[in-house]
């Protein structure tokens, strides 16, 4: 940065280098100097000036006090704190004075107790008495805007850090500001509950205890808890999380702010579904079938014992199942286990991969700074990356233009063409930016060669492919790296091994148990494994683990074991496993990432791309079969359904159809409805949706098990929900 660049001002009788543009309260920052603060939050966009905490005197300006946060650095300027100026100490004290007027001395009970901005500036600046006499003024509490977030109006301070970030950062418009002056409140529109996949930012973004998690409220204090640094993975981002922990049970999550992955947001999948730790199915010691649908425990001993017995008896037959849930470390083990142990290398992946798309990496930050976007798919990003939806909005309001692709997208595509849509429509655009960047959300599972192809042949500037699990490219990976060839494919299935409650959760998996002689589960969960699984052994949390995750940028970061699971550790008894087949395999991670915050690794250089898989057959349309379109959904899967607060974010049973599919079948938005296919039915509520493309029908992915490709929605008197062969 050049002298230009810079300008030179005084702060407290410092003198302090600045570049132009910089806020004034980050420059103090950056200089040592704390000027106090409320409202302001740079994730939020533009500084409101609300609360007036950081009032300081400036000069050459006004006589008056003047907000720190809203004015940026410029030569020769005098800024004078608390510290130094009576007159803004004088402000400060009085700002403190004015906002616990009203505000309730319940410090001790409440959740923001030892952790609050509030009570903290309270003790440096302010009154030590009061001089009001008359009563506080108090609400009806705490008043539940969700099943998750509850609200203390008597706390709140008016900084509108929460409204900002409803409308400005998540731009879900959902928390409003009401009435006007010294009667204004926090509420929700309409009286609604706040029903938003990012919900949960706002009660880390409340600097008191007006937010607060209806999970953490009245269960632990500042002094008995312990913050463990790790990372979510519930999905592809990768998150950077610290876990609350109290006498060894996980009480909250927090964000970590990691600037290009995550900028210290979370989905309230991330924030709120940790309790799954703790669901009443919990399989905590080895459990063997007896009878059609019963367990009964084993030892552990005992339970590897039979495992052994049924690998030798399955005579190198045996079939692993991963998940893409699994650590680095867990999927390396299994992998060698199966592969050099059991001597077999048949194995059902969770993701079909490239390392062609490596060439076009860039952090997810980079989205925010892009000229075009183009997202190529049916699955919403939110639903399948959700903080990728952040950076999209970002981006947006930045003035990049956001293109979607898809059967409901801008440029609508039938299933298989969107490739093909996005060189026709798109391709000159994309060439003749600078700074373009493609999104693959859920298009196939070979949508990765197939963006890797179109990034290439565009010349996109970067390209991101979002995994259907959280983890998946690191543990394809770890199979290959655990033997050589290609997957083997068995005609009969002597063992099925299952790792994960989500390869447990998967139908085709299931179909597969059916097929084999005996099925071996590695699972949290015990209610899915009911009926078909002959041995299911404990499985572990990711707060639970220490190991490593990969996530959708290709960036290795460190999973931290935030408390002790109520079974051995997978990598503990895989190992064991492996010595009675001539294996010695670490039950210790290795290599594990140091940093707080992962780098990205560097791009490698650019090579063609292998060519992409040919597109599936178009859809049949005018009043024919339909393609159906399995959407993915952010607040679905085995840890949410055990998470009775998320309950409300799940989709709706419903079936969406294009205005003239609905309309030459007599059918009306909120009709019952059967969806038929090869034998299956499904009943479901109808949702005609503008802008779906003829011919296609879209259906969250929890409510289209059992259906084929081509199906065909008829009116039903039925009630939605009911699922019959």
């Amino acid at each position: 940065m050049t002298a230009s660049e810079l300008v030179n001002l005084t702060i407290d009788g410092i003198p302090v280098q600045a570049p132009k543009g910089t806020g004034l309260v980050e420059a103090a920052a950056a200089a040592g100097i704390e000027i106090p603060v409320f409202c302001y939050e740079p994730r939020l966009g533009p500084p409101v000036g609300a609360c007036r905490m950081c009032l300081c005197e400036v000069k050459p300006g006004p006589p008056k006090p003047q907000a720190a946060c809203t004015l940026t650095v410029a030569e020769g300027m005098e800024v004078s704190t608390a510290l130094t100026s009576p007159l803004a100490m004088d402000a400060q004290n009085s700002t403190l004075e004015f906002l616990l007027l009203n505000h309730p001395l319940d410090c001790p009970v409440c959740d923001k107790g030892g952790e609050c901005p509030l009570q903290d500036l309270t003790f440096r600046f302010g009154p030590g008495v009061t001089r009001m006499a008359f009563d506080k003024r108090t609400y009806e509490k705490p008043i539940p805007i969700s099943p998750t977030i509850a609200l203390d109006r008597e706390r709140c301070i008016l900084c509108y850090r929460c409204t900002r970030f409803s409308e400005s950062v998540a731009e879900d418009g959902q928390l409003v500001a009401r009435n006007r002056g010294a009667m204004s409140v926090i509420a929700t529109f309409e009286d609604e509950p706040y029903r938003a996949p990012f919900s949960g930012n706002v009660i880390e973004l409340c600097p008191v205890g007006a937010l607060t998690s209806t999970q953490y409220r009245f269960e632990a204090r500042p002094w008995e808890i312990q913050n463990v640094p790790s990372v979510c993975t519930l999905c592809p981002v990768g998150c950077n999380i610290a876990a609350t922990t109290r006498e060894g049970k996980v009480k909250r999550i927090l964000s970590r702010n990691h600037p290009e992955v995550d900028q210290g947001w979370l989905c309230d999948k991330g924030r709120f579904a940790f309790t799954h730790l703790y669901a009443r199915d919990r399989v905590r010691d080895p459990l063997r079938k007896v009878g059609l649908r019963r367990f009964e425990e084993l030892a552990w001993d005992d339970a590897l014992d039979e495992v052994e017995r049924l690998a030798r008896a399955a005579r190198g037959r045996v079939l692993l199942a991963l998940s893409g849930s699994e650590t680095v470390e867990i999927a390396s083990s299994l992998a060698a286990l199966v592969r050099r142990g059991l001597g077999s290398d048949a194995v059902v992946l969770p993701e079909v991969t490239t390392t062609a798309l490596d060439a076009f990496r860039l952090p997810l930050s980079a989205i925010r700074d892009a000229e075009l976007v183009v997202v190529v798919g049916d699955d919403a990003v939110a639903d399948r990356a959700p903080v990728v939806d952040l950076w999209l909005r970002a981006a947006r309001r930045r003035g990049a233009e956001i293109v979607t692709v898809g059967a409901a997208g801008s440029v609508q595509a039938a299933p298989g063409s969107a490739a093909a849509a996005v060189r026709s429509e798109l391709g000159d655009r994309v060439r003749g930016s600078e700074r373009a960047i493609l999104i693959w959300s859920g298009a196939g599972g070979q949508g990765g060669a197939v963006l890797a192809q179109l990034a290439h042949e565009l010349g996109a500037w970067g390209a991101f492919y979002l995994p259907a699990t959280p983890n998946g490219r690191a543990v394809v990976e770890a199979w290959r790296a655990a033997g050589d060839g290609e997957p083997a494919r068995l005609d009969e299935i002597g063992l099925l091994l299952v790792s994960g409650e989500e390869a447990a959760a998967d139908p085709a998996v299931r179909r597969l148990g059916e097929r084999a002689q005996s099925v071996v589960a590695i699972s949290m969960f015990a209610d899915p494994l009911r009926g078909w699984a002959d041995l299911v052994l404990p499985g572990t949390s990711y707060l639970e683990r220490d190991g490593t995750s990969v996530n959708l940028e290709g960036r290795r970061q460190r999973v931290r074991r935030a408390v002790i699971p109520p079974a051995p550790d997978e990598l503990a008894w895989i190992a064991k496993l492996g010595e009675r087949f001539g294996l010695g395999l670490n039950p210790y991670p290795v290599g594990l990432p140091t940093g707080e915050q992962a780098p990205l690794p560097p791009r490698p250089e650019a090579t063609e791309p292998p060519p992409a898989p040919p597109a599936p057959t178009q859809p049949t349309q005018h009043g024919g079969p339909l393609r159906l379109v399995r959407a993915s959904a952010l607040f679905t899967g085995p840890a949410v359904e055990r998470v009775p607060e998320l309950q409300f974010q799940r989709p709706a049973a419903e079936v969406e159809l294009a205005p003239y599919d609905a309309e030459i079948r007599g059918i009306a938005t909120g009709d019952a409805v059967r969806v038929e296919s090869n034998g299956t039915s499904v009943s479901l509520r109808a949702r005609i949706n503008a802008k779906l493309l003829q011919g296609v029908v879209r259906i969250p992915q929890e409510h289209a098990a059992g259906l084929e490709p081509a199906v065909e929605v008829v009116s039903s008197p039925a009630e939605p929900g009911g699922v019959g062969r």
